[in-house]
């Protein structure tokens, strides 16, 4: 086997390179999905470097000096072993064949197709996130930033009986997600307060003061972006202590705490997948490339704010 894959060169620079198989089942790529938030900090070389290994992907080549190969949203089909013939889904970067250990791939459940699929390590995340918030029945909840990740948050949220979710985003026309996910949907100016539980996910200092703002009287603020490289200030002053908030930190590396001793990393992500099956979920989706399109069109995929979840196609041998 041999095989192609998206390398990242030099800061905002990408183009097709050979790379290696990796050992295990052999698995014939369909889609791989772009993560926007994470693969532009990639993409501008803004991983800290305290942050070079806990960063590192699955099968990753390279190393965020450049070139490296990067990414983890990948649905193929399984060529060999047990798993012959199955759609799976792999922590893979843009590659158009790799091997993996049987371990490492997830099948896909029975209705989930595969165009859809690539959404699985984003709603990894958002169960992890909704995990760690520790929201329940009848909440106010509240996600700031309306991105892939914030709008499964709030998908999953609104399944909570009795539960009050508003997704919230400067961009008017996220609202028609907020209502196809059952939430609703309001611009930062118009957020009310006193929420008891707060989820920020824009990675921008003015959704960490949103969130803090709109929490009530010991709310729980989740925070659920990656800021890379740099600063981002947080407003403790004012209201912070007087309404003696919670504030903590979310990562999808480790199942929380309270859950560990039982929830496997495979037995998240096989729920992840089954929670795909939902076809709203397809509005996600704001566009697809060819695999062989991508290099040229990377950049401006990233850098575009309407890109949710773009999609990368890939040609049947």
């Amino acid at each position: 086997m041999t095989a192609d894959a998206l390398w990242i060169t030099a800061p905002g620079q990408a183009e097709c390179r050979p790379a290696s198989l990796g050992e295990g089942v052999a698995v014939r790529t369909l889609f791989t999905a772009i993560s926007r938030g994470t693969e532009r900090l990639v993409f501008e070389g803004r991983v800290p470097d305290s942050e070079h290994d806990r960063m590192r992907a699955p099968a990753q080549e390279g190393a965020f000096s450049f070139p490296v190969k990067y990414g983890y949203c990948a649905v193929g089909r399984a060529m060999d072993g047990a798993l012959a013939g199955r759609d799976v889904f792999a922590l893979h970067p843009h590659q158009t064949r790799f091997r993996m250990p049987e371990a490492m791939l997830a099948p896909l459940p029975d209705g989930l197709p595969p165009q859809r699929a690539v959404l699985g390590a984003n709603m990894e995340t958002a169960l992890n996130v909704l995990w760690d918030s520790g929201a329940g029945a009848g909440d106010r909840i509240a996600v700031i930033g309306v991105g892939v990740v914030g709008a499964l948050i709030g998908c999953l949220a609104a399944r909570l009986p009795g539960a009050e979710v508003t997704l919230v985003d400067p961009n008017p026309r996220r609202a028609a997600i907020a209502d196809a996910v059952g939430c609703g949907f309001a611009a930062p100016p118009d957020l009310a307060g006193d929420h008891d539980v707060a989820i920020h996910v824009s990675a921008t200092g003015e959704g960490v003061a949103l969130a803090l703002g709109c929490a009530g009287v010991e709310a729980t603020v989740v925070e659920a972006s990656w800021h890379g490289a740099g600063t981002t200030p947080v407003a403790l002053g004012g209201a912070f202590h007087s309404r003696r908030l919670r504030l903590i930190s979310s990562q999808v590396g480790q199942v929380p705490a309270d859950r560990a001793r039982r929830w496997t990393l495979a037995r998240r992500m096989a729920k992840a997948l089954e929670l795909l099956r939902d076809p709203v979920l397809d509005i996600l989706i704001s566009g697809e490339t060819a695999f062989e399109d991508l290099p040229g069109r990377y950049g401006d995929i990233l850098n575009d704010p309407d890109t949710l979840c773009h999609r990368i196609r890939y040609n049947p041998d």
